[in-house]
């Protein structure tokens, strides 16, 4: 007997204008599976899911050919409201949640509970009142689920970024009738702790029948938690294996077409005797979800100095309090020179670049275009792109838009022009033009935060290794934050752990992994020494 699918994609092409961007791809889910989609970024799997839920973008720009069944029915959705209908719900990697809201608001938002009242009984029922008994007992039931203990009167602003995935996690089990979740990324922002635990839930998810499409650059998760995988390459389909008839290195060979090599461990860490960069004293930063408490280290020029800890734990704090993004106190001397924390803009005119984790909130003006974003910085920093027309300053568009070609050139921007607006670009796309626009400050010291998050490994390889060859060739001081020790194990000279706002020690890459493990769980350097020696 023929299985029933959840959902079934079939020679699904689309193209914008003359550029195809998928190409006769077909994807099968079964019930109950978690089914993986991968590909590095600009593979087709964010039009692929546009499709899916019925994206306006898809309907104005010509349609698509190819067919779409849910439960074995063909369906042609308009809007994402159809595909909710239909049972299919989505967990965005970047979230979807309104700030000023509770938790219980946002996991009920379009779904609110109702209770009769005097007035709605002779006026009608648009006059019913809020019943927040129930709709606080059904986001206590999803956050229960998923094991979040966190009270659900809670407002959502100034929530720790993993907190807020759950959430969008639990809005996501509330729904009546879902057949099918889609999780983008869902474990990018969270600890190692918090990405199990969500491992788990996906897999309770299933057990109830429910399908999953789980798109993520994170291939161990791959192995631990799907069933089967689909792998995209520029809009075509690769193929599509079980799990358990695969490893790594195929998977990741299938993404980009080539073998990906282990970045290894970097070299044993000795500081050098070059002079000291950047000295850092007694740091605090008021960031919420990433307080520092007291931090104090010195990176000399020519290093790559690594930041690393759990989500939520201050690492992510340090970079922008020194930038300047938030209240910090303490003292920070670049180069010799003393900055001023509260002067937004002090840090870029003492040769500090920053790479903000919050490529969208932060790093980019979206609805701008590829060359403006690389060289706004600098424009209104170092007037830089400007001629000068008697006392007027013009924008020097020619020479904004070469440079920017040069950058798309240098990082592998995929893109169809500098014109294009990054708005519509994927996130390691984004992520490479947040690197372009601090490059083109021409820095002493670049600061990157979380510079993988979210990103394919061709992606994320290109930017590991550029990172290098700048320090290697201009000799450029690279501050590295990350959530991945493995890549700050390949790339870095030192590492800072953090937990609790503080460093805890100050390790070698090759540095064993307990030490790196104690670390991790705020325990000190001495007191570490005592348990790796024991």
């Amino acid at each position: 007997m023929h299985e029933k699918y959840v959902l079934q994609l079939e020679g699904i092409r689309k193209a914008y204008g003359e550029n195809v961007v998928l190409d006769d791809v077909s994807l099968r889910v079964k019930p109950g599976e978690i089914h993986a989609l991968l590909g590095e970024n600009g593979a087709g799997k964010s039009t692929l899911m546009n499709i899916l839920f019925g994206m306006r973008v898809i309907h104005d720009t010509g349609g698509y050919d190819g067919v779409v069944k849910i439960s074995g029915e063909e369906v042609k959705f308009t809007a994402p409201t159809d595909a909710l209908a239909a049972g299919i719900g989505m967990v965005h990697q970047e979230f979807m949640l309104i700030p000023g809201f509770t938790i219980t608001e946002n996991i009920k938002l379009g779904r609110e509970d109702t209770a009769p009242t005097v007035a709605s009984r002779i006026f009608g029922k648009s006059l019913e009142r809020l019943d927040r008994e129930k709709m606080d007992g059904d986001a206590r039931r999803s956050l229960d689920s998923i094991g979040m203990g966190i009270e659900e009167h809670v407002r959502v602003a100034g929530l720790p970024v993993g907190y807020m995935q759950f959430v969008e996690i639990a809005r996501e089990i509330d729904k009546l009738g879902i057949k099918l979740l889609v999780f983008d990324e869902p474990t990018a922002v969270l600890t190692e702790g918090e990405a199990t635990q969500l491992l788990e839930v996906m897999n309770t998810i299933t057990q109830k029948g429910i399908a999953i499409i789980f798109i993520t650059h994170r291939l161990s998760e791959v192995m631990d938690a799907a069933h089967n995988m689909t792998v995209l390459r520029d809009g075509e389909l690769v193929g599509t294996k079980p799990i358990a008839e695969t490893n790594l290195a195929e998977i990741a060979e299938m993404m980009v077409g080539r073998s990906i090599e282990n970045l290894g461990i970097a070299a044993d860490g000795e500081e050098s005797d070059a002079p000291i960069a950047i000295s850092v004293r007694d740091l605090h930063v008021d960031m919420p979800g990433e307080r520092v408490r007291g931090v104090s280290f010195d990176v000399r020029e020519g290093e790559i100095f690594g930041i690393g800890g759990m989500a939520g734990q201050g690492k992510v704090g340090i970079a922008n309090g020194i930038s300047g993004l938030f209240s910090a106190e303490g003292s920070v001397t670049a180069f010799g020179q003393p900055l001023n924390l509260s002067r937004l803009g002090e840090a870029l005119e003492h040769g500090i670049a920053f790479v903000s984790e919050d490529r969208r909130g932060v790093g980019l003006l979206l609805d701008e275009s590829i060359a403006y974003n690389i060289m706004f910085r600098v424009m209104t920093t170092q007037r830089e792109f400007l001629s000068r027309f008697g006392p007027i300053k013009l924008l020097n568009r020619r020479k904004m838009q070469q440079h920017a070609d040069d950058m798309i050139k240098l990082l592998d921007i995929r893109c169809r022009s500098g014109r294009q607006k990054v708005g519509t670009l994927s996130g390691g796309n984004q992520q490479k033009v947040c690197l372009a626009s601090a490059l083109t400050a021409k820095p002493k010291l670049l600061i990157v935060s979380e510079p993988t998050r979210g990103i394919d490994i061709g992606a994320k390889e290109l930017i590991l290794n550029y990172l290098t060859k700048l320090r290697e060739e201009e000799g450029l001081t690279v501050i590295m934050i990350s959530s991945e020790l493995g890549e700050l194990r390949s790339l870095c000279d030192r590492i800072a752990i953090v937990a609790d706002g503080k460093i805890v020690n100050i390790l070698p890459p090759n540095a064993t992994d307990a030490e790196y493990g104690l670390a991790m769980s705020a325990v000190s350097a001495e007191e570490a020494g005592k348990v790796v020696q024991s």
